[in-house]
């Protein structure tokens, strides 16, 4: 039988599994040298991530049998939550004043960003949806979409996290450049947000510092160990960088630890399912029954590939380092629990539109 005869929604859950699967295995291989000298055991962080795993599968699953319509009806409900988990998020951080952590009884609970993140996305989508033909007015943008949008950005960037700020402008910017936006409206927020970002990091001593040098050690270790992996890596489990070399490998710099024990053909093999991600969730879009689960699906691809991009940019130096974590692959909590939720999203919108008889991007047009 044919890949390709398949429908969307098996193929994006067999990808999402693999790659969950294939982030699982070299989590713990990043991670276990690490959790055995601070935890004293070697399956600390592997235990705490196939938990949360676990309860983003059950999420996933049962997202992906409600119908995304509902989301319509709690889009004003999710962005008031998210402005409440952000403020909550300045107050309740723990004893790190530059935590994006909410920290509740001394336990981290979430970050506020990946909420913040998600309600954006199914805001923008239901705005584009119901305001289809003011989107040619600029007024109209400016007094109804800019102050949500404002709102939830510069409680972030306030955090501060400038790079998930930027991160999450840059998903709503090319929702609505896909929408057919006023291209003024679109030309004035994007200069009056590199104008904000660039007076935050100049009076941000450590964002400022990240600018300017690009190529730190970490960045040079993270070079090595890519560079010694080869073709084919020096095995599983074999990193001599995650030895204290390169910090807390885990998280957001895991893409070198894939390179030197899985070598480029390990690498090569995660961009292509990253990619066959892409190309399936394209799929969905073309395939979306109305305009709101299109721009809605948009949104989450979108989402998903710039993290992933990023992440992989600036661990060979391309970027600043941002601190944002692979999706399906780097060890995180909330991250994985969001990203989950956001696939569950997709997986009902791709079971909606199966049959392509009612695709609304048949019919999508600018004006």
């Amino acid at each position: 039988m044919n890949i390709r005869s398949y429908p969307n929604d098996y193929l994006i859950l067999g990808t999402i599994l693999l790659l969950s699967g294939f982030g699982i295995v070299m989590m713990y291989s990043a991670s276990s040298i690490y959790a055995m000298n601070e935890f004293d055991n070697y399956l600390y962080f592997f235990l705490r991530q196939t938990i949360w795993l676990i309860i983003g599968t059950i999420l996933m699953f049962l997202l992906s049998q409600m119908s995304y319509r509902y989301l319509k009806d709690l889009v004003y409900i999710l962005i008031l939550f998210s402005w409440i988990f952000l403020i909550m998020g300045y107050f309740f951080k723990g004893n790190n004043p530059a935590s994006r952590w909410l920290v509740i009884g001394g336990r981290s609970w979430m970050t506020t960003s990946d909420f913040a993140r998600v309600s954006l996305i199914i805001f923008t989508a239901y705005f584009v949806d119901k305001n289809k033909k003011y989107l040619k007015d600029w007024k109209f943008l400016l007094f109804r979409f800019t102050p949500i949008l404002g709102i939830s950005l510069v409680l972030i960037l306030f955090q501060p996290d400038t790079s998930t700020t930027m991160i999450i402008a840059a998903i709503i910017m090319v929702m609505l450049f896909i929408a057919g936006t006023n291209w003024r409206y679109l030309t004035g927020l994007s200069i009056a947000g590199v104008i904000a970002l660039i007076l935050k990091i100049m009076n941000t001593p450590h964002a400022m510092d990240r600018f300017l040098n690009w190529n730190d050690k970490q960045k040079v270790q993270s070079l090595n160990a890519l560079g010694t992996g080869g073709i084919l890596g020096s095995g599983l489990g074999d990193s001599i960088i995650k030895n204290g070399y390169l910090p807390e490998v885990h998280t957001d710099f895991i893409l070198p630890i894939v390179g030197e024990e899985l070598g480029f053909i390990g690498i090569f093999v995660l961009f292509c399912l990253f990619w066959f991600l892409f190309t399936k969730g394209l799929a969905v879009v073309r395939e979306a029954p109305d305009l709101f689960s299109m721009f809605l699906s948009i949104g989450i691809l979108i989402s998903v590939m710039i993290y992933f991009l990023v992440n992989a940019a600036y661990v060979v130096g391309f970027a600043p380092t941002t601190g944002l974590p692979m999706p399906f692959i780097s060890y995180g909590g909330s991250h994985t629990i969001f990203t989950f939720l956001s696939m569950g999203i997709l997986l009902n919108i791709a079971r909606k539109g199966r049959t392509g008889t009612n695709s609304y991007y048949r019919g999508f047009s600018y004006e």
